[in-house]
Formats: structure tokens, C-alpha cells, sequence
């Protein structure tokens, strides 16, 4: 596997982003066309498939957001105990969860002082990122 860093660290699954969701997208536009050119002993069955289409659709956004809201919470309780165990002191409360997702790659050394300066400077995600010059990678995440 390649070095992590900035450039290649963000995951994108072809089969799930782009397959699936295109997928999801022309059964929804074929129900609806289907829906429309259902004649009344149809009906029922072609709105049931243009509902299950959308509920396709719903599904694939909410089971992103869940496991990723999960994966946040997994990283905000590691982010906190590592700074804890560096410093002996709790992680800064100013601190957003965006600012922990992009400290998490920051390698021990500079940890303390990039989150300090995120605080003070109310540096973004991708700033944080931007400034790890030895990037600690995170190859479990979901």
C-alpha cells in the first residue's frame, strides 16, 4: 500500500459512490416513466416501485451518514485520549470535530502544537491537513 498522505488519504469506493448511486438514479427516473405511462391496472404496483426506488435513495444517503457520524465519534474519543495521554491535560473544548478529524493524521510530534494553533488560528479541516508535514495514516476507517 502507498504512503498516506494529504493527496491520496480521502476514500472514495467506486462501486458504492458512483455505481450504486447511478444506479439508484435511473431506477428512480424509470419508475416515474414508468409510473407515468401506468394505466389503472398498474397503478399500484408502479407507485410501489417508484416509493421503493425512493426509499433506495434515502437509505444510501442515511447509511453513509450514520456509520459516519459512528467513525466521528470513535475519533473524537481516540483524538481526546491521545492528547491526554501527551499532555496529561483534557483536548482544548473549542476545538470543532472537523479540527479533530484533521488532527487525527498529525503525527504525535506535532500534535499538541497543530491543535493549539487550530484553536487560536480556527484553522479548517483541510489547513490542518494542509500544515502535518509527517502524516500518521488511518487505514480503518469506514
Amino acid at each position: 500500500m502507498k504512503q498516506q498522505n494529504y493527496s491520496n488519504h480521502a476514500k472514495f469506493v467506486i462501486g458504492y459512490h458512483v455505481i450504486t448511486f447511478i444506479a439508484i438514479l435511473i431506477l428512480i427516473i424509470g419508475s416515474i416513466r414508468g409510473l407515468m405511462k401506468s394505466s389503472e391496472d398498474n397503478l399500484y404496483s408502479a407507485s410501489l416501485l417508484v416509493l421503493t426506488s425512493f426509499i433506495l435513495l434515502f437509505m444510501f444517503y442515511f447509511v453513509r451518514t450514520f456509520a459516519l457520524k459512528a467513525q466521528d465519534r470513535a475519533i473524537r474519543a481516540e483524538e481526546k485520549f491521545r492528547f491526554y495521554i501527551l499532555t496529561g491535560k483534557a483536548l482544548d473544548e473549542k476545538l470543532t470535530m472537523r479540527q479533530i478529524i484533521g488532527l487525527r493524521f498529525a503525527s504525535d510530534e506535532e500534535y499538541i502544537g497543530l491543535s493549539e494553533k487550530a484553536v487560536k488560528e480556527n484553522l479548517s479541516e483541510k489547513e490542518i491537513k494542509l500544515q502535518i508535514k509527517n502524516w500518521k495514516a488511518d487505514t480503518y476507517r469506514v
